[in-house]
Order: C-alpha cells, then structure tokens, then sequence
C-alpha cells in the first residue's frame, strides 16, 4: 500500500496544511503560526473513522482502504510534526513575536531549545529501538507462565511507562501511547495482544471523546458564533475539497470518493496534542488555541452527521445508493465446511464442494461482491468471520472444517486465532497470501494451507515447457519435482525466519541452486527418455509403430 500511503496521504497533508496555512496568514497569523495551524487541522480523526469504517465493514471497499492509507500517513507524520513546531517557536522567538519559552527541569538540570528537541528524539528512537528488539523477548517470557491476565497487564504496563517518559521529556503522553502502539504491532504476540486489550478499547474511546466533549468552550461560541461556525464549515469544506479531488486522482470514483472524503473531513484527536504544544512553546496564542481546540471539537462531533448526509442524500442523488447492510442473520448452519472468504479463490474452492455435495455456510465481508453471487445462485452471508459472533452462529461448533479463504492476511490471522482459541476441534485449512503470511501459519501449526497462486503459476509453466517441445509427462514430472522441493524449501527456511537476515538470505540462495541442479539432473535422467504415456502424439506413433511391426511380423 506505499504508492496509497505515501501518495495519497502525503499529498493529502502537504496541499492541507498549504491551503489551511495559507488562510491562516491572510486572517493575520505569522508564517510559522500559519504552517503549525495548518499541521493541526490537515489531521484527521484516527478513532472516529476507522471506528466508523469498520463498524460499518467498509474497510475492504477502496473509501476504507484510502481512509486507511491517509490516516496511517498522518500518524505517522505526528513525529516530525513535533520536532517541527520548537523550530517555528525558535524562529518566532528570534524575530520578538512570541514569547522566551520557559526552561524545563528534568533532574534537577534546566533543558531547554535545541537540547530538548534533541533529548525528544533521542527518546523517540530509544522507544522505537527497545521494542522492536527487547520487547518481544519479555512477551516470550510471559507467553510461557500461560496466564493471559500477564499479558494484559503488560502491554498496560508498556503503555503507562512511555507515555510517562513522554511527559517527562516535555512531549505528549498520547504520543507515548501511539508509540507504544507502534512497538506492540511489531509483536509476534500482537493478535492475542489484541483480543486481551479489546475489553478496554470501548471504556477508554468513550473516556477520550468525553474529554473532547468537555474541552469545548461553550463560552466562546456563544460569544462568537458567527467566527466559529464560519471558520469551522471553512476548514471542513477545504479538506472536503482536497480529499475529493486527491480521491478522483488515485481511481476512487463516485459514492466510494464521497465517503473518503466525508469521513476525513473533521479534524483529528492528535489536533489537541498539537494545540498544548504549540501554546506551550509560544507558536500561538491562548485566544488562538481556544478558537482552534472548538473547531477541531466541533468538526469531528458533526463527522456522523456528514456520514449520515453522505448516506441519506447525496448517495442516492447522485450515484444510486451504495446501501451499507448489516450483518446477515445466518440460517441452517449446521454444515460440516465454514467457508470465511468467497473472492476469486474461495469460489473456486466452494463450486468444487458443493458439486461434490458437501454443504458449507458461507461468509464474505465484501457487500459487491456477495450480490453478484447471489444472482448466479450461490447462498453468500454478509460479515467478518473474525468476529466472534458470527463465527458461531455459522456453526463454528458443530462444524468440522475451517476454510480461511479471505484476501486479508492480517484478518486471516485473527480468524485463525479465534478459530484455535474458541473451537479447537475445528480442522483449519488457510489460503496463503505471501511467504511471511506462510510463516505465520506454520507458527500457528494451522492444518494446512496452499498458497493462492503457486499451483496456477506452476500449471501455466508447465504448459510452457510443452509449447518448447517437452512432451506432457515430462513436464508434469518436472512440475511434481519443484512442487516437493518448494514444500521443503518452505520448512527449511521457516527454521531460519526472524533470525538473522544475511543467514535466511544465504539459505535461499543456496536452495535456488540446488533447485537448479536437481532439475537439470531430472531432464539428462536418460532413464525417462521413454516416458511418454501422457503424450497423445507420441502414444499414436508408438502404437502406429506396433502395428507395423505386427503386420511385418505376419508376414
């Protein structure tokens, strides 16, 4: 997702904080005040959208995924943004506009400009550093005692303790959580991580957006209504317009376009990160702050009702309602195959077992899609078999065979890790997305899986060994060899996932070689030169070749 993530997020932030920065300056702010405003508010709410999206199972349709894209981009850009912003208070210092920041005291040493950006940096990486390589040692210990309430307190732990030296380095403890974030996503553990965290994700989005609730100045809007509600329909119809037309340019067409753009239209929670930040070092002043903290309020508290406007209007104006649908009530669930994934290569696999008799409930999360099949005869569910919920009322327990066939492999996981942690009787049979996906289901000791496109490709190569003049068994047979050596291959190199790069690397290489060899061995085993029952052509010369010997024979 590089080219969407970098393309259209970073395009998305760059011309918003352009436009917003320059509207800033024109309504009388500094250069530095401008570009900072616009920073704050070219963010967009990570909670509110991805929330939304996925309540409504939209983040496999091309809005969720730029959605994702873009907000992926701009968290990752928090960072920068606040090396950058002691930089533009430093400029404002230097010219008289803003006031002497005050020092920071950490341990008894006063901190203070450029030390502090530094210390911050150094933190930063420090954090990103420890997590990545000693963090996952400490979840291996803990993953061995068996108790999951360890687990649970840990990444809690993890959580408090960074946002905590966030703090104390004159940073935002959010930010120590996102980083903390950041580490446990690069964890082996993170899928079990995530269903011990889940509990807390509903008490703590509510805490969050109480907060933004109470941060509202009433008192300001009611003095200045005119000023506020002006410059709040100001800042969402720019980033209205710059997502609209960043949308059409990277391919997303009609309702799909307008949702992107409705739902990442509001300003975004890191916006009062940014703001206190900002004060703190005399980037903007206190009235400015107020003003800029209620809009940002306001704009995400009308994101569900720009949604509902989206949905309820100007979809079925415009572009013939692309109706979201809930989750389908499932029926007659008692077949022995659950098949969670009916694409391209779930319904290959699904007209193979229902031809042969065997019945399966059926699930896909993509609403397109499972209306097509529905007009060809296929009984298709809508919804996410990684939900907990579904997955049981599809039979899950008297089920006898698991087929994980989505195109997702981050959902496949989870959908394999419910399926092992809730109905361990259940045969789990995995479509293979890429090598590291095979890894992580070797690590999961999953039933077995095949990789979506190693048998086409296979197939397609041996046709054209035939079109080179290899007669069918001979290709068959060279296709039956690499088949069993990449099987090898696969486990060979699975031992040597996750340790040292140059080692796996030197692996492959020397299995590549082999692989040549021990194919070039098979085409000069003069021992199949005769092998030819698979070969039409050659089976009628050799009987043509038979006839005439017995008619010489005869005579």
């Amino acid at each position: 997702m590089r080219k969407s993530i970098f393309g259209l997020g970073g395009l998305q932030l760059v011309v918003s904080t352009v436009l917003i920065g320059v509207i800033a300056v024109i309504l009388g702010q500094t250069l530095g005040a401008g570009l900072t405003i616009g920073l704050m508010l070219a963010l967009s709410s990570t909670a509110i959208v991805l929330q939304t999206l996925d309540e409504k199972g939209l983040m496999k349709q091309a809005s969720g995924q730029a959605s994702f894209s873009v907000l992926l981009f701009q968290d990752i850009s928090v960072v920068p943004i606040l090396a950058l912003i002691p930089l533009f208070a430093s400029s404002a210092v230097s010219a008289g506009t803003a006031p002497h920041e005050e020092a920071r005291t950490i341990g008894g040493l006063e901190i203070t400009g450029w030390v502090q950006v530094l210390m911050m940096l150094v933190v930063i990486t420090g954090i990103v550093v420890v997590g990545l390589y000693l963090v996952k040692y400490v979840f291996r210990i803990i993953a061995r005692t068996g108790l999951r309430e360890i687990f649970t307190a840990t990444a809690l732990l993890l959580v408090i303790a960074t946002a905590m030296l966030m703090d104390l380095v004159g940073l935002s403890p959010a930010l120590g959580a996102f980083l903390s974030g950041i580490v446990l996503a690069n964890n082996e553990y993170r899928h079990e991580l995530e269903a011990d965290i889940e509990p807390f994700k509903g008490l703590l989005l509510g805490l969050f957006f109480i907060s933004v609730g109470a941060s509202i100045n009433f008192g300001l809007l009611i003095s200045s209504p005119r000023l506020i509600l002006s410059l709040l329909f100001s800042f969402i119809a720019v980033k209205f317009m710059v997502l609209f037309i960043l949308g059409r340019f990277f391919g997303l067409r009609g309702g799909q376009n307008t949702l992107f753009a409705f739902a990442l239209a509001q300003g975004g929670e890191f916006a009062f990160v940014l703001v206190a930040f900002s004060l703190q070092n005399g980037v903007i002043d206190v009235g400015v702050s107020s003003i800029l903290l209620l809009v940002v309020a306001l704009s995400m508290a009308l994101t569900p009702l720009l949604l509902l406007l989206n949905d309820k209007l100007i979809l079925p104006l415009a572009f013939r309602s692309e109706n979201l649908r809930e989750q389908d009530v499932i029926e007659g669930n008692g077949h022995p195959v659950i098949i969670a994934g009916f694409g391209r290569f779930g319904v290959v696999m699904g007209r193979f077992l229902i031809a042969n008799g065997i019945k399966a409930t059926i699930l896909d999360d993509n609403p397109d899609n499972i209306e097509v099949l529905k007009k060809i005869g296929f009984k298709v569910y809508y919804g996410d078999a990684s939900r907990a919920d579904l997955l049981a009322s599809a039979g899950a327990r008297e089920a006898k065979v698991l087929v994980v066939a989505v195109d997702d492999k981050h959902q496949s996981l989870k959908i394999v890790d419910l399926a092992q942690r809730n109905y361990p009787h259940l045969k789990i049979l995995v479509r293979s997305i890429d090598q590291e996906h095979t890894y992580e289901l070797l690590d999961r000791k999953v039933d077995g899986f095949k990789r979506d496109t190693f048998e086409s490709s296979l197939s397609l190569g041996t046709e054209v060994l035939t079109h080179l003049g290899y007669n069918n068994y001979r290709a068959h047979r060279l296709a039956g060899t690499f088949r069993q050596h990449n099987r090898k291959v696969i486990h060979e190199l699975y031992r040597h996932h996750g340790e040292d790069e140059k080692k796996y690397l030197s692996e492959a290489k020397k299995y590549a070689s082999e692989l040549e060899v021990l194919l070039q061995a098979e085409n000069e085993d003069s021992d199949h030169e005769q092998d030819s029952s698979w070969d039409v052509s050659s089976r009628r010369e050799e009987i043509q070749q038979l006839n005439q010997s017995s008619s010489e024979g005869s005579n």
